[in-house]
């Protein structure tokens, strides 16, 4: 047992850094229109941004959690920082949609890219007890930035236009992120090598970047996250839009997403707790197919009351069963790798995400009906749980003959 309480600290710093940089890049939907007007680029333009923004996670995720098993997390996530940093500063001052497009999209994305696989990779090194309810304490953190980040860019936007607005933030994540990054350590089996990562590691301790890529467990982790988020994204970007075709007015409408965030944080806990208790597969397993049926119940919904019941539901699963994924990559692969392996199934679950908000669009625009998204949607969960029972631990003999 690692006998220490300085591992809450990387907790705290984890779900703190996660929070205001996942916070800033959503900060995008709140200056949506302000943008829009103050500059006449396109709502679709300028919304473009976002999903540019979500494949340079994708693409960047494994790139930096790589890099955080070569250099170590700290340098890494203050890089990240301060590019985020930088990026919203000069997004602010874009006067161009390509140039705004570029900026915000593609290099916002990459940094916020550089928090979430080194940190969770760090925070998985240094328990190995209570570490689904640690990695899902950050996520939580992660989880407060609709909560947090987006009010405050909501009232900054009533005070000041967009531009100020984004280069407060832009201050914010420097002078709160930068000083943050100096309180991550690298795992102490780390620190320590030779024996003490052995210990920690076992078998797997062998295991080559080639040996892990190649692995079923890697292909189906990545493959089941890549469908777990096809499930969600599309249910979450458009039950407002849903709502509202169903006779919800709009503020009421919003509110269903707030409901959906809530539940999602102690269903990050919950899980957490779950995992650590009785596995952390059984639980990814069982909460896919109860995602599964929870984003087909939206088709049932119908009044306020309806929607909130089903938003409560699906947000506190499908917030819940993310952060398991990093439990199990821990419990199947060496911790020197562990960034490597979180930012790969990161990546996937990046292109999941992409996935639903155009799927979504085009179900609507075809059937002008919602009913098959949800279907689809629910029809898609099966297909990531019946992915995830195929998962079996690395075999221990695969690990020793690695090393040999």
């Amino acid at each position: 047992m690692i006998h220490t309480h300085y591992r809450w600290v990387i907790v705290a710093a984890g779900g703190l850094l996660g929070c205001i940089a996942i916070g800033a890049m959503f900060s995008l939907p709140v200056f949506l229109l302000p943008i829009a007007k103050d500059t006449g680029w396109s709502v679709t333009g300028v919304s473009t941004a976002m999903t540019i923004g979500f494949l340079a996670m994708a693409f960047a995720s494994m790139f930096w959690g790589g890099l955080s098993d070569r250099v170590g997390p700290r340098p890494v996530v203050l890089a990240g920082s301060v590019l985020l940093a930088a990026s919203l500063g000069l997004a602010s001052v874009a006067t161009s949609l390509v140039a705004f497009q570029f900026v915000f999209g593609l290099l916002v994305g990459v940094a916020a890219a550089a928090v979430f696989a080194p940190m969770m990779a760090c925070v998985t090194g240094w328990f190995d007890t209570h570490r689904s309810l640690a990695v899902s304490l950050v996520s939580a953190g992660m989880g407060m930035a609709p909560m947090t980040m987006a009010p405050f860019a909501a009232w900054l936007v009533s005070l000041h236009d967009w531009r100020t607005s984004m280069q407060i933030i832009a201050v914010v994540v420097a002078v709160v992120m930068i000083p943050t990054t100096f309180l991550i350590r690298r795992p102490p089996a780390l620190e320590a090598g030779g024996e003490s990562l052995a210990e920690v590691d076992g078998a797997q301790e062998g295991m080559t970047t080639r040996d892990v890529m190649t692995s079923p467990q890697f292909i189906i982790l990545c493959l089941t996250n890549f469908f777990c988020c096809a499930t969600h994204s599309g249910p979450i970007f458009h039950t407002v839009s849903y709502a509202i075709t169903c006779g919800i007015p709009m503020i009421a409408a919003v509110s269903i997403y707030s409901i959906e965030g809530l539940a999602g944080m102690g269903g990050r806990i919950a899980f957490g707790i779950l995992g650590d208790r009785f596995g952390a597969k059984q639980i990814l397993v069982l909460g896919l197919l109860a995602q599964a049926f929870g984003a087909l119940a939206y088709v049932f919904a119908g009044g306020l009351a309806s929607f909130y019941v089903v938003a409560a539901i699906f947000g506190f699963i499908y917030a819940g069963v993310m952060p398991l994924y990093a439990v199990i990559a821990r419990e199947n692969f060496p911790l020197r790798l562990m960034g490597t392996v979180i930012g790969g199934t990161a990546m996937a679950g990046s292109l999941g995400m992409a996935l639903g908000p155009v799927a979504g669009g085009l179900i609507y625009d075809t059937f002008a009906s919602y009913t098959w998204l949800y279907a689809g949607s629910a029809g898609i969960g099966i297909g990531a749980f019946l992915i995830a029972m195929t998962f079996k631990p690395v075999p221990k003999a695969q690990g020793a003959l690695a090393a040999a």
